[in-house]
């Protein structure tokens, strides 16, 4: 489970976020803002699947296995941040590896992993 500090709770706080920088890839979006001074210096995640994406229960399992890889790649995620992934409808049918390859390029491409980060994952598929 995601720390609660790396929690974004708020709705305003999600939305402001919506409004900040993009980046796309096929499974999903990932959207970046700077955290207001007032906030805590950790970045904090938010984690979105419409409808588009299925039922109720498939929006849930990728919602799951997004917040998993984030969890499992924290150490290597620079502070500082709000981000926002939006799940695409190919990520309902998009495997754990290939899921946690789009967020670790998105994260890349947006500058947001550390140097010492695992280019391939920490270690694939959680059993």
């Amino acid at each position: 489970m995601l720390p609660p500090r790396h929690r974004l709770r708020r709705a305003a706080d999600v939305a402001r976020v919506r409004q900040g920088r993009r980046w796309q890839h096929p499974l999903v979006v990932l959207f970046v803002s700077v955290q207001p001074a007032e906030s805590s210096s950790v970045t904090r995640f938010a984690f979105a699947a419409g409808r588009h994406v299925g039922n109720a229960p498939r929006r849930n399992r990728v919602k799951r296995r997004l917040r998993e890889i984030v969890r499992l790649h924290l150490d290597y995620i620079a502070p500082g941040r709000d981000c926002l992934f939006l799940a695409r409808a190919a990520a309902a049918t998009a495997d754990y590896d290939e899921l946690e390859h789009a967020v670790l390029a998105l994260l890349a491409r947006a500058s947001l992993r550390t140097d010492d980060s695992p280019v391939d994952g920490k270690g694939g598929s959680p059993s």
